[in-house]
């Protein structure tokens, strides 16, 4: 179980013009990441990053199935994902499409991997813009930032789910 001392932090790594990887290590094991991902009401408590309110988080999961994860922001504004499911092995990975409704043309693909070794699991994201200007503006838009509290809140969903 994790310890509330003990803080990691993601990595981003630019793999090519159009590219970034970002891997994260949890403290539990990949069924429980894998669920936090992919359960509406976990998501609900994480994909804020304590910048708003997730208002609606809808999971088809599902090839060809959809999802989509709005917030109002603390600022008043509302931020909205939405993408399709492509590829789904429960546990292990995910690959699906992420659309910004801000920037409806910058879709990106992403695959999710959830690595388990010794109850503890790296979520690995590779996520493939279709530009090198949509990659950089996703970076410069705060993501990073968002990104890593959001992986902070993930981390008391996990606690919480090793409680119970």
């Amino acid at each position: 179980m994790i310890s509330d001392a003990v803080k990691h932090r993601a990595t981003v790594t630019l793999t090519s013009d159009t590219q970034l990887k970002v891997e994260r290590e949890f403290d539990a094991p990949q069924h429980l990441v894998y669920r936090a991902f992919t359960t509406p009401e976990l998501i609900k408590r994480w994909w804020s990053a304590k910048r708003g309110t997730v208002t609606s988080a809808y999971v088809d999961l599902r090839v060809g199935g959809s999802w989509r994860w709005v917030m109002r922001a603390d600022r008043g504004f509302e931020v909205a994902f939405h993408g399709e499911y492509r590829e789904i092995v429960p546990n292990e990975r995910l690959v699906y499409t992420e659309v910004f409704e801000g920037m409806p043309d910058a879709a990106a693909l992403v695959t999710a991997t959830f690595t388990e070794a010794d109850e503890r699991t790296i979520l690995t994201l590779v996520i493939d813009h279709t530009s090198k200007a949509n990659r950089d503006g996703a970076l410069k838009s705060g993501m990073e930032a968002g990104m890593q509290d959001a992986f902070d809140l993930i981390d008391e969903v996990l606690r919480s789910l090793q409680r119970t």
